[in-house]
């Protein structure tokens, strides 16, 4: 008889972010763990050297970073911010630049989208996290978009991860597809940083 311990379990990653979506959107504190995000992600961004950034337009209860995003542009002379726009050719994402008071329209998933504004790259991308695990591991909604954009880009931008901290899943291990991060921010502070 074997000795060896069975492998775990593969883990369902499709129900896994229904119920943490589903949790997130049921935070009852869910304000106040925006107020604290948006305090440690404009402090994380004052020591940042890049001058433009992809954001993300909210969506299921995520994190809204454009108040932050916002605050950082307004602080110095060329700096940019970008939501991303579906590119269907690719299955990736170009990045518009944003700022408030930005036409929009919906993109191809029904997201709000800058309308007529010039693309660009970013040197840095803020990821919306449905879940988290150790060492920047981050859970997202499946589609690889982010995946694929980031792989596309050169010089590789800098990628964080920001969510809730009751998105935590101590379990989680990064599959051979996921996306590394080189930091991950949520209301508690930095939880990770290459």
């Amino acid at each position: 008889m074997s000795n060896a311990i069975p492998p775990e379990p593969p883990i369902d990653r499709v129900a896994l972010r229904a119920k943490l979506i589903a949790a997130r959107l049921a935070l009852p504190d869910r304000h106040e763990r925006a107020v604290e995000l948006q305090s440690v992600l404009r402090v994380w961004l004052v020591s940042r050297k890049e001058t433009a950034i992809g954001g993300y337009w909210p969506i299921k209860g995520e994190f809204d970073p454009l108040p932050a995003l916002y605050r950082w542009a307004e602080s110095a002379d060329e700096r940019r911010i970008g939501l991303p726009v579906v590119d269907r050719t690719e299955a990736t994402l170009k990045f518009n630049v944003w700022f408030p008071g930005c036409p929009m329209e919906p993109d191809a998933y029904d997201i709000p989208k800058p309308k007529g504004t010039a693309t660009f790259d970013p040197q840095l991308v803020l990821l919306p996290c449905i879940g988290y695990g150790p060492e920047g591991v981050r859970l997202g909604y499946g589609g690889g978009f982010y995946v694929r954009t980031v792989a596309s880009l050169r010089p590789r931008p800098y990628t964080v991860g920001l969510s809730y901290s009751n998105g935590f899943l101590p379990m989680l291990r990064a599959s051979a597809d996921d996306l590394g991060l080189d930091a991950l921010l949520t209301d508690d502070g930095v939880v990770w940083q290459r």
